[in-house]
């Protein structure tokens, strides 16, 4: 079960595949996209199914909502590697960057991984993805290494650097 979450502005709640059609714009975007280890999505069907397929097993995803509006502007996700050890990614709408939307949400789901008992919380990020390497320094991840060709992706190997955050380094 994937609780609700709720900060100052914003509702977490569990994201759905019904989330694709308000995600949609920013999925499809290449610049959106550049990042990620896939292209961009083709259609909302598409990205439905994506969202069915990644929200079971190990993974949990949050849609990023404001508060007062269903709409999801974003998401966070979260899989458990092994007992105490979450990855976590995220995406956030392009019209909603610049707020602090994305600080607010990843620390919304990172005070729960560590209240359900996590140990350690990471993120792999290109090495190239300044602004996500801003908002995990800015939380107080420590970049532990650089894994060389990581990721094939569609715009070529990728290296990945690995952030990590332990729950006594918490600042939250």
């Amino acid at each position: 079960m994937i609780p609700i979450l709720a900060t100052a502005r914003l509702t977490l709640r569990p994201r759905v595949a019904t989330d694709a059609a308000a995600l949609f714009p920013t999925m499809r975007d290449p610049a959106a996209m550049t990042w990620w280890s896939r292209p961009p999505f083709t259609d909302v069907a598409e990205l439905a199914d994506h969202f069915a397929l990644c929200d079971t097993g190990p993974w949990r995803a949050w849609a990023i909502t404001r508060t007062g509006d269903d709409t999801a502007i974003g998401f966070v996700s979260a899989g458990a590697r092994r007992p105490g050890v979450t990855e976590i990614g995220y995406l956030l709408a392009q019209d909603a960057a610049g707020q602090g939307i994305a600080a607010e949400a990843v620390s919304a789901v990172i005070d729960r991984l560590f209240v359900e008992g996590d140990r350690r919380v990471f993120a792999d990020t290109d090495p190239d993805n300044g602004r996500s390497i801003a908002l995990l320094r800015r939380l107080g991840f420590t970049l532990e290494g650089r894994l060389r060709g990581e990721w094939e992706t569609h715009i070529g190997v990728r290296d990945t650097l690995l952030f990590g955050l332990l729950r006594d380094e918490w600042r939250h």
